[in-house]
């Protein structure tokens, strides 16, 4: 028999309301097994009787284990390995900083010691982008809100956890329902986490995007635009064809509009193939009547899957000037953490023993990026 996870919120109200439990307990259970992991539900105090021969038949503290973490040379970047209750593994990459280091707008930095984490959504994903080792996976399954939930649980033992970036394994609004239940557990008690500090990235399933902001407001949106023109993008992300560029301009703008937010576009610096010239202003003239922050990253390699190469420092450079000098568009580069634990952005798929190189930690995280 297999049992639900305490966190997955849905399922736990259901089954108390029709026991005629008061879900005002939900939360404490959440908080005990928080501190005490390793419980037995039988454990949790203060409950009315009734609940506990219902946590026991339906429901365990936690479905995952942690199956591995591994640390990167850099000193800073942890992978965790998270095996499921039906034997899947997801991958989670925790990411800390001291922004005590450095400036930032020409001023000390805010925030101190931090950590993002950044959450697999799905086992695999069927996005397909070639440029990225999880979507040589192919889609496996849905993760429930309580399994993505636990990625949290398990990354907080290790570290206290800021900030929440769904930029890991999976295409997260195509998993909707359960992203949008697992982030209001998030940002309800006892975790209590701003939802100014968590970040859905998305490749750009327009219908979720229309509905997002009025399910979570206050959210940080992600674009995984990659190319600055439809025929590009298809090329290196086959799920555009479904989502042409024209109505994820058109959504992105409405999400703007209601949200008052600014948007994180995501850019994958690709050797010949989008990092030219050309491709800056199109690029600019895409989002010139958005406010946006554009987030180039540097190409991760990905062995034998990929038939990509990394853009060189001049042409990233040369795009940056571009968008912030023609079109005055605030644009990063994205140092990468991570690669030689096969952490970084594109890099992640089930694999435990895979060496690659490392470049310089980050100068600014997703609070950085984030301007209001």
């Amino acid at each position: 028999m297999s049992f639900r996870s305490v966190f997955d919120a849905g399922a736990i109200r259901s089954e108390f309301e029709n026991a005629g439990l008061n879900p005002k307990f939900i939360p404490l259970i959440w908080k005990y097994v928080i501190q005490n992991p390793d419980c037995d539900l039988e454990q949790v105090p203060s409950l009315p009787s009734a609940a506990y021969p219902l946590l026991r038949s339906k429901f365990k503290p936690l479905t995952s284990t942690l199956h591995s973490a591994t640390d990167s040379s850099d000193g800073v970047t942890t992978k965790l390995l998270i095996k499921l209750q039906n034997g899947a593994l997801v991958e989670a990459v925790i990411m800390r900083y001291d922004t005590r280091l450095g400036k930032y707008a020409g001023k000390p930095r805010p925030g101190g010691l931090r950590s993002t984490l950044c959450i697999s959504s799905q086992v695999g994903c069927k996005m397909g982008c070639k440029f990225c080792a999880t979507g040589s996976m192919g889609f496996k399954s849905q993760l429930s809100s309580g399994e993505i939930v636990e990625q949290l649980i398990h990354a907080s033992r290790l570290s206290p956890i800021r900030n929440i970036v769904f930029m890991g394994m999976g295409e997260p609004l195509n998993n909707y329902a359960a992203l949008v239940e697992a982030i209001r557990v998030m940002i309800g008690s006892p975790f209590q986490l701003s939802p100014k500090r968590i970040t859905v990235s998305t490749v750009g399933i327009v219908h979720a995007i229309n509905k997002l902001h009025s399910d979570l407001p206050g959210l940080n949106l992600a674009v995984s635009l990659h190319a600055p023109v439809q025929d590009i993008r298809c090329q290196i992300m086959p799920a555009a064809r479904a989502f042409p560029l024209v109505k994820l301009m058109d959504a992105l703008q409405e999400y703007q509009r209601n949200s008052q937010q600014k948007i994180l576009i995501e850019y994958i610096m690709l050797d010949g193939v989008n990092d030219g010239g050309q491709h800056a202003h199109q690029l600019g003239k895409l989002l010139e009547t958005l406010q946006v922050v554009v987030n180039l990253i540097p190409f991760n390699p990905i062995g034998s899957l990929s038939q990509f190469r990394t853009s060189s420092e001049q042409n990233v450079s040369e795009f940056q000037k571009i968008l912030r000098g023609t079109y005055n568009i605030r644009t990063t580069i994205r140092k990468q953490m991570g690669q030689d634990i096969s952490g970084a952005c594109g890099q992640l798929v089930v694999n435990q023993s895979d060496k690659r190189s490392i470049e310089s930690p980050p100068l600014m995280d997703i609070e950085d990026l984030r301007v209001r």
